[in-house]
């Protein structure tokens, strides 16, 4: 699995073709996540206990010495099969590695569970949808995660 972490301020997404009004949060991470093909259920436990665990959150001292927990932050969750695109060859990039929906939505969903029991406020996108997704990424601070090379 991959993701990207994008430290916000404020996100919501608004998915295309859903009435229900955009779903958003305050200050916290956006999580755009990419799922392949040999991604399991330990690599979800991996993610998601060092995302909610990392201290990118800055204390009285404008240090990053906190984490979401601490700040009382929420989660806005995006599957994103993107991530895994490869541009090697030619100009239109493959898809190859990401995992076929079948496989990935069901560990999308592991993946959302296993956040809402971190206790964290957690909204997300939809599966598979087109969505507009809007952030205010704060510092910026953004990270790339791989669960394949626990970095």
């Amino acid at each position: 699995m991959r993701v990207i972490l994008q430290r916000v301020s404020k996100a919501h997404v608004k998915v295309a073709g859903d009435p229900r009004p955009k779903r958003e949060i305050g200050e916290g991470l956006v999580v755009l996540l990419g799922i392949e093909e040999l991604d399991t259920k330990e690599d979800i436990e991996w993610l998601c206990k060092k995302i909610t665990a990392l201290r990118i959150f800055s204390d009285e001292q404008g240090l990053m010495n906190l984490s979401i927990h601490e700040i009382h932050g929420s989660i806005l969750l995006i599957s994103q099969f993107t991530l895994h695109a490869s541009t090697k060859k030619g100009n239109r990039p493959s898809f190859i590695k990401a995992a076929k929906p079948d496989l990935a939505e069901p560990l999308y969903n592991e993946f959302i569970i296993e956040l809402k029991n971190s206790g964290l406020r957690i909204e997300t996108g939809e599966f598979g949808a087109n969505m507009e997704v809007e952030l205010i990424n704060s510092g910026p601070v953004t990270i790339i995660m791989d669960s394949k090379n626990k970095e």
